[in-house]
């Protein structure tokens, strides 16, 4: 992990929350060890001043996001799910054809949304997701 920038964020009644930008680089990790690192980091789980309810978590930036691994048999038997709204559509894909059709960012996006609080502050967390652009 690098820590590049800093950002001040001042609460009324808090002490200014600092974020970071954390740069994570994607080679040769797992897909869920990855995830789980940047869910914490994006949570503010490794702080020491961490409370649930509030959102303090840094900004994380994915590099190399093309070249994370796969373990196992998972590119043919993780399947995930949607449900269109209409009785009986529940649709199915392996993560093959999810990676073809939505790409590695989606990929890692959906493992770590995943792992977040099912709450309001998820969508404010997600949104410090940020993937380099390859050149």
């Amino acid at each position: 992990m690098n820590f590049d920038d800093k950002v001040e964020i001042s609460l009324p009644g808090m002490e200014k929350i600092i974020r970071k930008i954390i740069s994570i680089d994607a080679e040769n990790k797992s897909l869920g060890r990855l995830a789980v690192e940047v869910a914490v980091a994006l949570r503010g789980k490794n702080k020491p001043s961490f409370v649930p309810y509030m959102d303090m978590g840094d900004t994380v930036m994915v590099k190399n996001i093309e070249k994370m691994k796969f373990t196992g048999n998972k590119l043919e038997n993780k399947n995930y799910f949607r449900f269109t709204g209409y009785l009986g559509n529940l649709k199915k894909t392996t993560l093959k054809e999810f990676l073809i059709k939505k790409g590695p960012k989606e990929v890692l996006r959906t493992a770590v949304m995943g792992m977040l609080t099912k709450n309001k502050l998820r969508a404010l967390q997600i949104k410090r997701l940020k993937f380099e652009k390859k050149n």
